[in-house]
């Protein structure tokens, strides 16, 4: 072979290879920014979470992220002032198209409609649950419950 020939054929290969290369890192680029657009959309659920306290009437928090943690830590979610609270002693999360609710291994253990919590579970509108002495009433998708119960001394 001549060396035009070889030289055309090398310049061919190499040209390739970059559209190659650009190519793949397009698709990779166009996977990120697809996957982030929908992490971005699962931060915020569809069905809003309000806790009202048992202990404080007038008291509902409205939240609007996918995780809201209980604890006697002033950095949690739901900030609780109650000596039987653990600094990070729940979680509610939203996943699976549903609100969870999880024990943190609490000192004291969480109470949901009476039992105690053992493993992660389901919650609907209405469900109570206890952390320490303090006691809380869910609502979804914006309906407002009022407390049933009091707080326990």
């Amino acid at each position: 072979m001549s060396g035009p020939v070889v030289f055309a054929l090398r310049l061919l290969l190499t040209v390739s290879l970059y559209a190659f290369l650009v190519w793949a890192f397009m698709s990779l680029w166009r996977d990120i920014k697809l996957h982030s657009s929908l992490l971005a959309a699962r931060n915020i659920p569809p069905i809003s979470l309000a806790l009202a306290r048992a202990d404080q009437v007038q008291q509902v928090r409205h939240f609007l992220r996918s995780e809201v943690t209980i604890g006697r830590d002033p950095a949690c979610e739901c900030p609780v002032e109650d000596d039987a609270v653990s600094a990070r002693h729940a979680r509610l999360s939203y996943h699976h198209n549903q609100w969870w609710l999880e024990d943190l291994e609490s000192t004291n253990g969480t109470l949901i409609n009476h039992e105690k919590l053992t493993l992660p579970t389901v919650v609907i509108s209405g469900d109570e649950f206890r952390c320490g002495g303090t006691s809380f009433t869910i609502s979804l998708a914006g309906e407002i419950l009022p407390p049933t119960s009091q707080k326990s001394a």
